[in-house]
């Protein structure tokens, strides 16, 4: 890795604050730093100011609210989140999702909006700087050809963060803060399906809090596939959230979610509408496992098969649906 080239740090005390900051020219977030500064040390970004998010008001805040649900800031660390008892007994997924992430020192310095927002990856990407001008870089930047897809006029980089899935299955919110104001929006809502670009925020916007409304009979999970326990990024890994419905008519799939992530340029829902209502058997694994397959779209962006990630994928999915459903 190369030094940081010279750059302004901007640390702002308020929402207002930073999302001016943030409206300038050539601004980038930065918070633990995990994901940005390991990047930049690698000659991949270069921005004019970094607006060190991690001193700003309430940011930092965990609290369950009077209606029952979670509003977690943006600069709530991740080792916050998987050990807070509060998140561990209602939302366990994201406390599992969140203790996945990376190992343990990475946890105590990255951040749920970092997590959350962390730019995609490739192989083609995700290295030195002479490597990259050796290949003619990439369309992701400062090059102008896909090497993964190479007559593509988008990037096929990978989205790798765990957090996103548990999210998306736990119907979470959003909230995002610019120079137009507060607004807020589904958490699937926030990606883009487009490894370049990746997230659905307007010029100086920044995610601020995410929440997360109550379980209400819902049971979720998260589980990837990496190459080590600690430190890897997920090649493969699926979220899954059920209600399972027993009475007098039988016993059936009262609500089924699915998200997924690795595999494709942003954490994505998988379709299962047509699996509620049925009983969770053989049969209703096999259209599931289509959905995903339809869902994903693996290539290669990282050093594992793409065969072994897509199979992967699905066992990932199929296990923690059984597992589910075994719990009741």
């Amino acid at each position: 890795m190369n030094a940081l080239h010279e750059v302004r740090v901007v640390r702002p005390a308020t929402i207002d604050e930073a999302a001016r900051a943030l409206a300038e020219n050539g601004a980038q977030a930065l918070a633990g730093g995990t994901d940005l500064l390991p990047n930049l040390r690698r000659g991949l970004g270069a921005p004019r100011a970094l607006v060190d998010l991690t001193a700003v008001d309430g940011l930092g805040s965990l609290t369950v609210q009077a209606d029952g649900s979670l509003r977690a800031g943006a600069a709530v660390t991740l080792a916050t989140l998987a050990a807070d008892a509060a998140v561990r007994a209602g939302w366990p997924a994201l406390a599992v999702a969140a203790g996945l992430v990376a190992g343990p020192t990475h946890r105590e310095a990255a951040t749920l909006g970092g997590n959350l927002c962390q730019d995609t990856r490739c192989v083609f990407y995700n290295q030195s700087e002479w490597w990259r001008a050796g290949n003619g870089y990439c369309l992701k930047y400062l090059g102008s050809q896909c090497h993964v897809v190479v007559k593509s006029d988008r990037c096929y980089a990978t989205y790798h963060g765990d957090v996103a899935p548990a999210l998306i299955v736990l119907d979470a919110v959003a909230e995002v803060a610019g120079p137009g104001g507060p607004r807020t929006l589904p958490l699937a809502a926030l990606f883009v399906e487009d490894g370049a670009q990746r997230l659905a925020l307007q010029p100086g916007e920044w995610l601020t809090a995410v929440l997360v409304p109550p379980a209400a009979g819902w049971r979720a999970d998260y589980a990837k596939a990496r190459v080590r326990d600690a430190v890897d990024f997920a090649l493969a890994g699926a979220a899954v959230a059920l209600r399972r419905d027993r009475n007098r008519d039988g016993d059936r799939l009262a609500g089924l979610r699915v998200a997924i992530t690795g595999t494709n340029s942003a954490p994505l829902a998988v379709a299962t509408a047509g699996l509620v209502g049925r009983a969770w058997n053989a049969d209703a694994a096999a259209a599931l496992a289509q959905s995903v397959q339809a869902s994903a779209n693996v290539l290669a962006t990282t050093v594992a098969p793409v065969k072994y990630r897509r199979r992967m994928l699905q066992a990932l999915v199929r296990r923690l649906v059984d597992e589910l459903w075994a719990r009741g």
